[in-house]
């Protein structure tokens, strides 16, 4: 008998309509985007004062060296270092702010700022009829008043220590009797530190408070020159905490008992 043949069948599956296409993933990314903004708002409506500062000046300059004056950069961190670069960019910060004083034309040439290998130094330098303090006096001038409160009130938002330090020419003080120009440098200093604190400048922020009298003379081959007398307001680098000594088990010198001398080196 002759075989059949077989029948094979052979099906193909019908090819499906194509990708759907991911429109959806876009929909979807700008939904998580927008709520993840909607609880950083939330959270920064809780938060404080300082938080809302540093958040805000970020996003208004994210490398934070542009505006160093007007944001609270405490808040931001104690890790914040002004360093040389930044203080630059500080002085003219401040020079815009301290143009905004009452006839700053007759008293810009008695302020000079400079930035030195010890931060920003800042000298209200007096004329002969003075300037920023009354003649003889350790009172401030409306002027010096001031520019003394503009500065304290943009300096207390930094991290940075000051040092507050007063100044006179080489002529005698004749104004009483147990006063000199070491009583008169040191009381102009403290002056400032009061009204600087009263309008700004934090407790714990300034250094050191010094008079000179007449022995840090600006102009020494000119000794009874007006600009010898003045204030120097010295804005200092922030300081950095010192690394910890490394300690035995973190592979620091261990400290050996002395060894007691043997017969050959008693000897010597």
């Amino acid at each position: 008998m002759e075989a059949k043949p077989q029948i094979i069948l052979i099906k193909r599956k019908a090819p499906h309509g194509g990708h759907h296409g991911g429109a959806w993933k876009v929909a979807y990314a700008d939904f998580v985007t927008a709520m993840m903004a909607l609880f950083i708002v939330l959270w920064l409506m809780n938060s404080s004062k300082q938080i809302q500062e540093a958040v805000g000046g970020y996003f208004k300059d994210p490398t934070g060296t542009s505006k160093l004056v007007g944001t609270n950069q405490r808040g931001s961190g104690e890790n914040f270092t002004l360093r040389k670069q930044d203080m630059a960019k500080l002085k003219e910060e401040l020079q815009s702010v301290i143009r905004q004083v009452t006839d700053f034309e007759k008293l810009k040439s008695h302020i000079e700022m400079t930035v030195t290998a010890e931060g920003l130094r800042i000298e209200l330098l007096e004329s002969e009829t003075g300037t920023f303090f009354e003649s003889g006096s350790s009172t401030p001038s409306p002027s010096g008043r001031e520019i003394l409160t503009l500065l304290a009130g943009e300096m207390g938002k930094l991290p940075n220590r000051i040092s507050l330090e007063g100044h006179t020419d080489a002529r005698p003080y004749n104004g009483k009797a147990n006063y000199t120009n070491w009583e008169l440098s040191a009381d102009r200093a403290n002056a400032c530190r009061r009204l600087m604190q009263q309008n700004g400048l934090r407790a714990d922020q300034v250094a050191d408070v010094r008079g000179f009298a007449d022995q840090n003379l600006r102009n020494p081959a000119a000794p009874t020159e007006a600009s010898n007398r003045r204030i120097t307001v010295l804005l200092k680098y922030a300081e950095k905490k010192p690394d910890e000594e490394p300690t035995a088990a973190q592979g620091g010198n261990e400290t050996k008992p002395e060894e007691a001398p043997t017969e050959e080196t008693a000897k010597h």
